[in-house]
């Protein structure tokens, strides 16, 4: 097996077992939740195969909602996410993205927080949206969607200068 399959099921099984074992049960001031396992999704190869890239996606959030018990709100967020990953990456990083050329590790850190955190508010916005599903809550959707995503951004701009050797 290719190295580059093996790097990402170790980090499909293992974010989704740091998502449900541990960062599931972390809730500050009842609307800050970190929500890590986007980090796959941030993560995947830029040049590989993207209906299969939807479908992981897709089982990722299907793996966070069978733990969880939320009805598929985690999947429909990954899903949304993986479908916007090309038009927010050409966004992000321009003429590179266009001509595949891209290593996250080597871009400008600008272009990498615009990424990282742009990618995280869609996936924030739907997964509340979904879990409220009622406008009249929208100032409680907002809150938790801006809150956790800052959050969750600030967690995967630390995790990914923590372990990985290139970002550094």
């Amino acid at each position: 097996m290719n190295s580059s399959i093996i790097s990402n099921i170790v980090r499909f099984v293992g974010l989704v077992l740091l998502q449900v074992l541990v960062l599931s049960n972390i809730n500050f001031l009842g609307y800050i939740n970190p929500y890590l396992y986007v980090l796959f999704i941030l993560l995947y190869p830029f040049n590989s195969n993207q209906t299969l890239f939807l479908i992981l996606s897709f089982l990722l959030g299907l793996s966070i909602d069978i733990f969880e018990d939320s009805g598929g709100i985690h999947a429909a967020a990954c899903l949304i996410a993986a479908f916007v990953r090309p038009t927010l990456l050409r966004f992000s990083f321009g003429v590179s993205y266009d001509h595949q050329n891209i290593k996250l590790s080597a871009t400008p850190f600008g272009a990498r927080l615009t990424y990282i955190f742009i990618m995280v508010l869609i996936h924030h916005l739907v997964l509340f949206s979904l879990e409220m599903f009622s406008l009249t809550h929208i100032i409680l959707i907002l809150k938790k969607t801006l809150f956790s995503s800052i959050f969750t951004g600030i967690l995967v701009i630390l995790s990914l200068s923590l372990f990985s050797k290139k970002y550094r």
